[in-house]
């Protein structure tokens, strides 16, 4: 099975992000979040990073202000972990799946909910 470098780089920066952000950002702000994903286009110059606040659905703009802030912080802390030529610029993303995926799941508890009450 073959993987092209750009998925394996992405898994590389993701990993290494979160453990930037757990250990080495000093802002409080972006202690509760997660690094859910990242995509990395072909050629390694532009990373998309997409993260979720802990217990929330939607991004505060403090969090979105922290993650821009320390952005320039984040990628040299980068480029000093992992080996690239060149350290891609990031961007940040909210991840909206999860909060879709709650959702759902309240939905589906909702049906079973009514579905109970119709069968006693």
């Amino acid at each position: 099975m073959s993987f092209k470098r750009a998925d394996r780089v992405a898994e590389l920066i993701r990993a290494d992000m979160a453990d930037i952000i757990i250990k080495e950002v000093k802002d409080p702000r972006l202690h509760s979040v997660t690094i859910t994903s990242v995509k990395v286009t072909d050629d390694l110059r532009n990373a998309k990073i997409y993260f979720v606040e802990m217990g929330k659905n939607e991004c505060s703009p403090e969090i979105k202000a922290g993650l821009t802030r320390a952005a320039g912080f984040i990628r040299r802390e980068l480029g000093k972990r992992v080996q690239l030529r060149c350290v891609p610029e990031l961007t940040f993303v909210h991840d909206q799946s999860f909060g879709y995926g709650n959702r759902i799941e309240n939905l589906l508890a909702q049906i079973a909910k009514q579905e109970e009450k119709n069968d006693q």
